[in-house]
């Protein structure tokens, strides 16, 4: 197999939503992740991220050239303010678009796992040329419980989240140890191949420089993926060897 992209990331093009959802804003789903570091490169448009944690609501602006970052825990939903595209940059392999990631569904969604599934599942996966109809419909409904968690952390504060990461962290459960060896195969063991290699230069061993390799991708594997915060051109992580 090829090398993984530099610390096991993963990366995507993404152009956001543009259509209405139901609080009058053009846009993405709002969810959170449980494990990873998500980034923006703001690469075409104009746009906006409202975030929700501990530190309360916040709205970030988004411009061509912008780079925004936020780590697990945040509940974020993107505002396309007029042809928004991004390259998203994803911790450990890719992992927030393979399951890390829980919609902000009203509570008593969050609370049953089969209710949670249901409003989460797109037909045929959101493989492109879906009809997004279903996506913009449970956008809509993530949308609405972000307007519902918004309002208990303006009233309750920091501690108005809890209900949210303790059913988040049961919905995923099942599929903990799937993460792992994910995070194993991809973003762990490139930072232990760097322990080897400063290891071997202090020793003043330098070999492992002559197996230094290129790789080039000639373009997405696929265009216009369903996702969760709009259409998205995704990259293999890894390819075999020519």
């Amino acid at each position: 197999m090829s090398d993984p992209l530099p610390g096991g990331v993963g990366v995507s093009r993404l152009c956001v939503y543009d259509t209405v959802t139901p609080d009058g804003r053009p846009g993405g789903s709002p969810h959170l992740h449980l494990c990873c570091s998500e980034a923006y490169v703001v690469i075409g448009g104009r746009g906006a991220v409202q975030t929700i944690s501990g530190a309360g609501f916040a709205e970030h602006a988004l411009a061509r050239g912008t780079v925004l970052w936020f780590t697990p825990g945040t509940v974020h939903r993107l505002v396309n303010l007029g042809d928004l595209e991004i390259v998203v940059l994803m911790a450990n392999s890719g992992l927030p678009e393979a399951g890390d990631a829980v919609l902000t569904f009203p509570a008593e969604v969050l609370a049953d796992p089969d209710r949670y599934a249901a409003a989460a599942a797109l037909p045929d996966g959101g493989a492109p040329g879906t009809d997004p109809r279903a996506a913009y419909a449970r956008r809509d409904l993530a949308v609405e419980g972000f307007e519902q968690l918004r309002a208990a952390v303006e009233r309750d504060g920091r501690r108005a989240m809890a209900a949210l990461h303790t059913a988040a962290a049961q919905l995923k459960q099942p599929q903990l140890e799937t993460w792992r060896r994910r995070w194993e195969d991809g973003a762990f063991r490139a930072a232990q191949l760097t322990g080897v290699h400063l290891d071997a230069l202090a020793r003043g061993d330098a070999g492992h420089l002559m197996d230094a390799r290129v790789h080039a991708l000639d373009g997405p594997v696929e265009r216009g993926r369903l996702g969760m915060c709009g259409h998205l051109d995704t990259y293999p992580l890894r390819r075999p060897e020519e």
